[in-house]
């Protein structure tokens, strides 16, 4: 489906209900796409604390403090 700017305005519940039914919907300004309505992303899993228990080794003394000269000069 396409609609054009003021078309989607008035009709913005109509088209979330259409995209949700899996239609494409494009919005134009003067005849060209502008817009599309695409579903939101879905949550990507539940978040599980420790996951990565025992993957991640830090150096010792990774957090010594520094100096702001040593700082400015170290690379990231």
């Amino acid at each position: 489906m396409r609609i054009s700017v003021a078309g989607a305005k008035n009709r913005l519940s109509q088209l979330i209900r259409a995209m949700e039914d899996g239609e494409e919907v494009i919005i134009t300004r003067n005849g060209k796409a502008v817009a599309q309505l695409t579903p939101a992303p879905q949550p990507s899993g539940k978040v599980r604390w420790g996951a990565l228990q025992g993957r991640i080794h830090l150096k010792p003394g990774w957090d010594a403090p520094i100096t702001e000269d040593q700082f400015l000069k170290s690379q990231f």
